[in-house]
C-alpha cells in the first residue's frame, strides 16, 4: 500500500485492482488504535444506481443493502455475491414514479425482525417473513405524525428500552421539497415508544439523516446533510427517552468534497464513523477528528460493521466495498 504525505498528514492509498480509489488519512496517532491504517479495500458489488443502508446479518452471514432508485434490497454473500433480496423494497404502489423511491436505512431488532425505511411508501415497515425466506409482505410500523403522512423516513435506531428513533427528511419525494404530496412542513427527528405513540424531537434540522446512540445509552447523534448547520448534532437522552440539550458535535459547512453528512455508525468504544464530504470521517466520542477514509469521485452514503468490528462495509454511489479494519 502506497504511503503519501499531504498537508502534514499521513495518507495511505486505498487500491482496488491496482487502481488508487482513495486514501486513509491519519490526522491523529489515535487512529491507529481504532482501525488498521494499512487496511485493504475490496469492491464486492457494483452495477447499482445508488447504494445505501448496509446491514450485516450475522445469523445468515449476509450483507443487506438498499439500491434506492432501483426500489430494491440486495443481499451479498461470499459464496454467491450480489442477489436480489426484496423488490419492491420501498415503493409498493402500482402508480409509476421515479426518484429515490426505494428503501434506505435497514435495522434488525433483537427479535430478528427486519425494519425498513421506505421512501416511496413514506413509512417504516417490518418485513412479515423470515430473514432466510424474504417476501415483499410489509407491515407498517409508523407512517404518520399528528395525522399527517411522513415525508420519507431515512434512518432509524432503537434504544435498549424499545423506543424507536428515526429521521424524516424529504429526499424521497419525486418532485423534491415542493412536491404537492408533502403534508408536513418540516423535516423531523422523531421517537415512537413501545405503545406506538410518536413524538417530535427536533424540527429544526433542514435535512436530518443518519442517527445513532452512543454506548453510554445516554447520548444520541444525528447527521445534518445540508445548509449552514451541515455536520452532526448531539442530544442527551433523558429518563423518558426525550432528546434534550441539543448541541453541535462537529460542523463541516465549509468543507469541500463529494457527498454530504449521511449515514453513520458508532463502535463499542464510542468512536464515530460518519459519512461526510469526501468519505468517512472518524471522531472520538469527544468530537476530536482523528482520521478519514477518503474515496475519490464517489459519494459515500453509509457504512456497517460486523459484530466483531473487524470488517466495515461501505456503500458508495453504485458500489459496495469491504474494508477489513482490524
Amino acid at each position: 500500500m502506497k504511503k503519501i504525505v499531504t498537508l502534514g498528514l499521513f495518507a495511505f492509498a486505498l487500491t482496488v485492482s491496482g487502481q488508487d480509489i482513495g486514501s486513509i488519512e491519519i490526522i491523529s496517532d489515535e487512529l491507529s488504535g481504532v482501525i488498521d491504517t494499512n487496511a485493504k479495500v475490496e469492491k464486492i458489488a457494483d452495477g447499482c444506481q445508488f447504494t445505501e443502508g448496509p446491514l450485516w446479518i450475522k445469523k445468515e452471514n449476509m450483507l443487506l443493502f438498499s439500491d434506492v432508485p432501483a426500489n430494491t434490497i440486495y443481499k451479498w454473500t461470499e459464496a454467491k455475491g450480489k442477489e436480489v433480496y426484496l423488490k419492491p423494497a420501498g415503493y409498493t404502489s402500482t402508480e409509476s414514479r421515479g426518484g429515490f423511491m426505494g428503501s434506505n436505512g435497514l435495522y434488525l431488532t433483537k427479535k430478528g425482525e427486519l425494519l425498513i425505511c421506505q421512501h416511496g411508501d413514506r413509512r417504516i415497515a417490518k418485513m412479515d417473513a423470515p430473514l432466510n425466506a424474504p417476501q415483499t409482505n410489509y407491515i407498517t410500523v409508523v407512517g404518520e405524525y399528528d395525522g399527517k403522512r411522513l415525508n420519507s423516513p431515512n434512518d432509524l435506531v432503537m434504544s435498549k428500552k424499545g423506543d424507536l428513533y428515526f429521521t424524516d427528511p424529504g429526499y424521497g419525494f419525486e418532485k423534491g421539497m415542493n412536491d404537492p404530496k408533502k403534508e408536513i412542513s418540516f423535516q423531523g427527528v422523531y421517537k415512537m415508544d413501545k405503545k406506538g405513540k410518536v413524538t417530535l424531537q427536533d424540527d429544526a434540522i433542514p435535512q436530518p439523516n443518519g442517527i445513532a446512540i452512543f454506548p453510554d445509552k445516554k447520548t444520541m447523534i444525528v447527521a445534518s446533510t445540508d445548509g449552514p448547520d451541515k455536520g452532526w448534532f448531539l442530544y442527551d437522552i433523558d429518563k423518558d427517552g426525550i432528546l434534550k440539550n441539543k448541541r453541535v458535535f462537529y460542523n463541516v459547512a465549509k468543507e469541500r468534497g463529494m457527498g454530504g453528512c449521511d449515514g453513520l455508525k458508532i463502535d463499542k468504544s464510542g468512536n464515530v464513523f460518519a459519512t461526510g464530504p469526501g468519505g468517512i470521517w472518524i471522531f472520538t466520542q469527544q468530537g476530536k477528528l482523528i482520521g478519514k477514509i477518503k474515496f475519490d469521485r464517489l459519494t459515500v452514503a453509509n457504512l456497517a460493521f460486523t459484530p466483531d468490528e473487524k470488517t466495515m462495509y461501505i456503500t458508495a454511489t453504485s458500489n459496495v466495498f469491504r474494508l477489513k479494519i482490524k
